[in-house]
């Protein structure tokens, strides 16, 4: 049986700061969701029965709140492994009140596997994930077409998956994983303005690093 993750993560030593723990103990009864190897019913997990987004790795959330304070008619599911980024996003929710996020600090691909029933999410996001520019490590890459397969099964009819690295070399591989692929359309957009323009991306640009947006459909 092929194994459920790839570990296409580096986990990095745990640096979580006192502040960090101390909103991830007290805020998880609000925000979290514990990982079950048993289908989440999306439908009752946040306060209100709206779509759901699922973002694959946060980081420390910065982009996270900010679009779900912008868009409260969404709701958004966090998945992410590092606990410092559980932390650092649970304190920014609850200091802005916001009721339409949830959080699931796991390898999302055995959450895609337990957790989420298929043609259950109206879109996905991934932005900047860990591009593994040694050759030897391109089997890590999170874009490959078992997670191609994986999004296709989880997303609706029309659902998208929204795409952004910094890379070059790495939206050039995405570009042809997904000419592979015949369940998605879609290819290059211009940055959206929905997506909010963090540190982590402000830092590339200014070391000349080309970004590229990506939004494919599920056909």
């Amino acid at each position: 049986m092929e194994p459920v993750t790839n570990r296409s993560y580096r986990l990095r030593g745990v640096r979580i700061t006192p502040a960090q723990q101390l909103a991830r103990d007290t805020l998880w009864a609000k925000y979290g969701i514990e990982f079950k190897k048993s289908h989440l019913d999306l439908a009752i997990a946040f306060e209100k029965p709206q779509p759901v987004v699922m973002e694959i790795g946060y980081g420390m959330g910065e982009a996270t709140w900010q679009i779900a304070k912008n868009d409260p008619l969404t709701n958004y599911l966090g998945v992410e492994v590092h606990m410092p980024g559980v932390g650092k996003l649970m304190a920014r929710l609850s200091e802005f009140s916001l009721t339409n996020v949830k959080l699931i600090e796991r390898d999302v691909l055995e959450v895609f596997y337990y957790m989420i029933e298929d043609s259950t999410l109206g879109g996905i996001n991934l932005y900047f994930p860990d591009p593994w520019p040694k050759a030897r490590h391109f089997k890590r890459r999170m874009i490959n077409q078992r997670f191609i397969a994986e999004v296709a099964k989880k997303l609706k009819p029309g659902g998208f998956l929204h795409i952004a690295t910094d890379w070059v070399p790495y939206a050039e591989w995405i570009t042809e994983q997904f000419s592979l692929s015949k369940e998605f359309h879609g290819g290059v957009i211009d940055r959206p303005d929905s997506r909010p323009l963090t540190r982590f991306e402000g830092q590339g640009i200014t070391k000349d690093h080309a970004v590229n947006d990506f939004k494919y459909f599920k056909n």
